[in-house]
């Protein structure tokens, strides 16, 4: 079952030379998927990363709940070199299918990617992200994004992989800006993302 650890590669090591994020970091920036050619950038990323690097089955790499998901790609300049998928639960949010191009496995893009993620789900009023990796990768995402280790539950084996996962837990502080049921219902039209920013038909209907 992959798992945020495809986000840095085979041994578990973040790519820490001089790439051209170290260039461009400026024009790094993360979005939510809300267009088909989003999506197909984003499944682009995952086949190269799951599938092309890894040897993981197709019907694996697309599982079937990516149509349940919200999905985040990220771009340099106009290149996309990442992408994550968060799948929504009664108390909490998880990260899957994190993935992102070799060239591009760096400290900053990453944190770009997951603050963003981070920002966007505490917005909806999710309090807790939850995601799984093996044990080389998860002490990374605990050191670099501030997970922890989810207590009570044991690591999961799945057929096929050498090292069970690891589920790890992050709290979140949600802004005072949380989406919720008292918030404007005009808000909860808006495009996913897009909360703030008053549509055309809502002008048009003004």
């Amino acid at each position: 079952m992959p798992s945020l650890s495809h986000a840095c590669g085979e041994r578990g090591k973040l790519n820490m030379q001089p790439t051209p994020v170290d260039r461009k970091h400026n024009l790094i920036r993360t979005e939510v998927v809300t267009t088909y050619e989003q999506l197909l950038h984003a499944f682009a990323i995952r086949a190269i990363c799951f599938m092309e690097e890894h040897g993981v089955k197709a019907q694996q790499t697309f599982d079937g709940n990516d149509y349940q998901a919200t999905h985040f790609i990220v771009y340099a300049d106009e290149e996309p070199i990442g992408t994550v998928r968060v799948r929504w639960f009664k108390d909490f949010a998880k990260f899957e299918r994190a993935s992102f191009r070799p060239a591009w496995r760096n400290i900053n893009v990453i944190r770009n990617c997951a603050n963003f993620v981070f920002d966007h789900v505490a917005r909806k009023g999710f309090d807790k992200v939850i995601t799984h990796a093996q044990p080389k990768y998860a002490r990374l995402w605990r050191s670099m994004l501030g997970f922890k280790t989810m207590e009570g539950k044991g690591p999961v084996q799945f057929e096929g992989h050498d090292e069970p996962y690891i589920e790890l837990v992050k709290e979140l502080t949600l802004p005072s800006n949380a989406i919720t049921e008292r918030t404007d219902a005009v808000v909860l039209f808006r495009t996913e993302g897009f909360w703030d920013a008053p549509s055309e038909f809502e002008s048009a209907a003004a």
